[in-house]
């Protein structure tokens, strides 16, 4: 597993792996442009140059990109759905460029309108801009739960894996918050192996390209997407630990989207907390 934290492009793609260095990250996720704006960051060969080199003189041994909020690729208003599409496209783009694991997408919401129709809609444009790309993988985040949202449970993300063309570029990203507040209890071992039974049985865990790891502000099983800083929520150092320490996370990067003790995202102490919780979870397991 590498612990790691989403960071800030700001100034440059390369400093990016910067700021995952001072944190002491060993994976990074960025946006690959502002998370509130359709308009693109444009980013030429000379960039993912620069990006390359400043990877291969760092400890940072992995890239995830997040996909913007914006996009919907289930709605039914075809201009969103083609700027959904275009923006997705363009991500993918950057993740061939700069080499990342994947690029991870919230794949959208009903916005009300019938669950089956959304997610062929939603499928026709992931399809679409995997056709239009090379190799950068799609991982689909489980969502929190809230009502509407696509990716609510294994068998919706399974669904739209299959509308999507079930290609091996199709993955899957899980949440610790987004998976509690969904009402799947994994704080502890044991319950968490029977959720990820049920994610093979149902997806194949073969697709699990990322983790993310953040604490819960919100209850079990509340719907309510409130990401925590580590061990200060509902699911408590112990369960994190359980969480980080989970042997099918072995080799995927691991991203902190947390707010931080200055509400300025992930700080460097999270960062070291998380491998020692992690470390802390293994030594539990071996006895």
């Amino acid at each position: 597993m590498f612990v790691g934290a989403h960071v800030s492009t700001a100034g440059g793609l390369e400093k990016a792996v910067e700021r995952g260095q001072e944190r002491g990250c060993e994976s990074i996720q960025i946006f690959n442009q502002s998370p509130r704006m359709w308009r693109p960051t444009k980013y030429g060969d000379e960039d993912f140059a620069a990006f390359k080199e400043a990877m291969d003189d760092s400890k940072v041994e992995a890239v995830i990109i997040h996909a913007i909020y914006l996009i919907n690729c289930a709605t039914t208003d075809k201009d969103l759905r083609k700027k959904s599409r275009d923006t997705l496209t363009n991500a993918l783009r950057i993740g061939d460029g700069i080499g990342a694991k994947g690029v991870v997408l919230h794949p959208g919401s009903t916005k009300g309108e019938a669950l089956g129709p959304a997610l062929k809609r939603a499928g026709k444009v992931i399809a679409a801009s995997l056709k239009e790309t090379d190799g950068c993988k799609l991982l689909l985040e489980q969502t929190a739960g809230h009502k509407g949202l696509i990716g609510r449970n294994f068998d919706e993300t399974a669904e739209l894996i299959e509308l999507s063309g079930g290609g091996d570029r199709l993955g899957l990203c899980l949440d610790s918050c987004h998976m509690f507040v969904q009402g799947y209890d994994v704080t502890d071992e044991e319950h968490l192996a029977a959720v990820l039974d049920e994610a093979d049985e149902k997806i194949g865990i073969e697709r699990l390209g990322a983790v993310h790891v953040n604490d819960a502000a919100a209850p079990l099983g509340s719907h309510l997407d409130r990401h925590a800083n580590i061990g200060k929520g509902e699911m408590g150092r112990k369960g994190l630990a359980a969480f980080l320490s989970e042997p099918r996370f072995e080799g995927l990067p691991a991203t902190m989207e947390t707010p931080g003790p200055d509400k300025k995202g992930t700080s460097k102490a999270e960062v070291t907390l998380a491998k020692r919780l992690r470390r802390e979870g293994l030594k539990r397991r071996e006895k």
